[in-house]
């Protein structure tokens, strides 16, 4: 196994700043003295931050400024072994034992006994369990590989714990134990960078494997700095006053804040659409450029108007309500106006109160007397002496239905 140190691949810390700048990937100090451990103490890197802040574009800078072959593991959840180590080529080996048939047959022609068969055919266990059928995976590759290379362990916090395990060995001893043929120690010790957006804890035994450094967003000169490095072709004052927006974007409560990459991106379009002013209307046009969620988009758009000029107001074609009409629902995060209270209804005074006429309250009790309505009302000839509509009862039914005795409570 040969050890990274025995030839620098930087002098100093200071060597990596300018030769990752050269490369175009601008790191602070932190980062680059992690860099130069890495290199001098042969020790894998583990970057952990929010997505989007650059620790995957550092593998691939780190694979440019080293001249290294650069291979990646792209982790995800249920990913096995046989995906990031190796395989047995199953195919491979069936096909060459249909091919040997006939020498295989000449091997135990002279065989008395199954198990004496048997073990003549075990003996040829190497032959079909070797590198020949062995199908590398990134993690193998690394190890075998005749040249330096670096590996890159991507976004390692989406796979499951069991993968964790698998890589524990090759993170502190940089080899692989294959059951079949045994331990496979690395030629050349890669540059190992793993990286995680932090959706998950990632265990303590990995953590201690690696040197550990945290990726943030940055500061907003050296943000600024990034721009002027991509050659976006957006004008100094406008990559001022775009970063400004940006971290004031990433204040809010959004699902995915504006990553740097992002940034660029948005720098990019501003300069290809020949921006000269980053006005309300400008800044909500392109806001999907960074922003990729439709809550996080409605709102950064309630927030476009007081980020470019408190004045300034969105036009409704660009809140997505364009409709061509009138709606009354409200939505999730916008407070309700408070319905208009109707003042209580005072009743008119009755016009026959002034004219000496019957009062409202004698019309309504005049309403609730027996025989109030005329025969018509029932449909019925009504009996002489008999309110309309009203039954005859006999004279003696009320005595009955009252009498002692004559009701039982319920028990």
């Amino acid at each position: 196994m040969t050890s990274s140190q025995d030839e620098p691949e930087f002098a100093s810390v200071a060597d990596v700043e300018e030769r990752f700048a050269a490369a175009g990937y601008l790191t602070d100090e932190r980062l680059a003295t992690t860099v130069f451990l890495q290199t001098r103490l042969d020790k894998p890197v583990l970057l952990e931050g929010p997505a989007g802040v650059g620790k995957t574009q550092l593998a691939q800078s780190l694979a440019a400024v080293t001249g290294r072959r650069l291979l990646r593991l792209q982790c995800y959840e249920g990913q096995d072994e046989t995906k990031a180590l190796y395989e047995w080529d199953y195919g491979k080996q069936l096909l060459y034992t249909q091919i040997l048939r006939e020498k295989i047959g000449q091997i135990v022609e002279d065989t008395s006994t199954i198990p004496e068969a048997v073990d003549r055919i075990a003996a040829q266990d190497s032959v079909f369990f070797s590198d020949r059928f062995l199908a590398p995976r990134p993690l193998l590759e690394a190890i075998t590989s005749p040249e330096p290379v670096v590996l890159l362990i991507d976004e390692v916090d989406r796979a499951d714990e069991a993968l964790e395990a698998v890589l524990l060995e090759l993170l502190a001893e940089y080899q692989v134990s294959i059951p079949e043929i045994g331990t496979v120690v690395a030629e050349h010790i890669p540059y190992v960078v793993l990286t995680s957006n932090n959706t998950r804890d990632l265990s303590a035994a990995l953590k201690r494997r690696c040197l550990h450094l945290f990726l943030d967003y940055p500061a907003a000169q050296r943000e600024l700095d990034i721009i002027a490095s991509k050659d976006t072709g957006l004008s100094e004052t406008l990559a001022v006053r775009l970063v400004e927006v940006v971290r004031q974007l990433r204040e809010l409560d959004l699902r995915k804040a504006p990553s740097i990459s992002e940034t660029i991106d948005w720098a990019r379009t501003l300069a290809v659409l020949g921006v000269s002013e980053l006005s309300a209307d400008v800044l909500s046009s392109t806001l999907n450029v960074v922003v990729k969620y439709e809550r996080d988009l409605a709102r950064a758009l309630r927030e476009v108007p007081a980020l470019s000029d408190p004045n300034a107001s969105v036009p409704d074609s660009l809140t997505g309500h364009g409709h061509g009409h009138g709606h009354g629902h409200g939505h999730e995060d916008e407070p309700q106006a408070p319905a208009p209270r109707t003042p209580p209804r005072t009743p008119a005074p009755d016009a026959d109160d002034d004219l000496g006429g019957p009062s409202g309250k004698e019309k309504r009790a005049s309403k609730d007397a027996p025989g109030r309505h005329d025969e018509a009302y029932y449909g019925s000839t009504s009996t002489p002496g008999r309110s309309p509509g009203s039954r005859a009862v006999p004279a003696g039914q009320g005595s009955r239905s009252f009498a002692p005795g004559t009701r039982k409570r319920p028990v």
